[in-house]
């Protein structure tokens, strides 16, 4: 497998938690590029249908895994996606779920229009911890990070933990 000079990072968790804003100011920082999965599908179509109870697309993940794999390959990505389970553990150097506490969860999805079940259920996911166990599961353990996303401190303190162990990786390993 080809060396990687920079590495490749998930931000992952719930939706509502804070990936997209973490992950583009983290891009901006770092010079890493920065993938929203939910826009490369839309842009790409690469949808396999509609889910008519949720009222969104459903994901081809194979042809999403198919149009990022090169990318991957050479490093220097961050990936935004509230999945994990999809990606080749091989893509990865280190996985960050974000957390949030319910009752703001809550209130951000409800600001951006989630109703009944779709809400219900996307609260629920985050109180039972869903995305972090999918990420344990699919990844070594000891690339898997929770972090706290509950306010703009919360933010800043992580961007400043992403950016440390992006340059600490990239002098290890060049």
């Amino acid at each position: 497998m080809k060396m990687r000079k920079r590495p490749n990072i998930l931000l992952t968790g719930t939706p509502g938690v804070g990936k997209t804003t973490l992950g583009k100011e983290l891009a901006q920082r770092t010079g890493l590029s920065y993938v929203n999965i939910g826009d490369l599908a839309q842009e790409g179509e690469l949808y396999d249908g509609y889910d008519e109870e949720y009222q969104c697309p459903i994901l081809d993940e194979d042809r999403v895994v198919d149009e990022l794999d090169d990318q991957m390959v050479d490093g220097g990505m961050i990936i935004d996606y509230h999945g994990c389970d999809l990606f080749p553990e091989r893509w990865f150097h280190i996985v960050f779920v974000l957390r949030t506490d319910n009752t703001q969860l809550y209130t951000r999805l409800e600001s951006r229009g989630y109703a009944g079940k779709k809400l219900q259920d996307n609260v629920q996911c985050e109180i039972f911890q869903t995305i972090y166990e999918e990420a344990m599961e699919a990844y070594s353990e000891d690339i898997v990070h929770q972090l706290t996303s509950n306010t703009p401190e919360d933010m800043d303190r992580n961007l400043e933990q992403i950016i440390q162990w992006s340059e600490q990786w990239v002098k290890d390993n060049n």
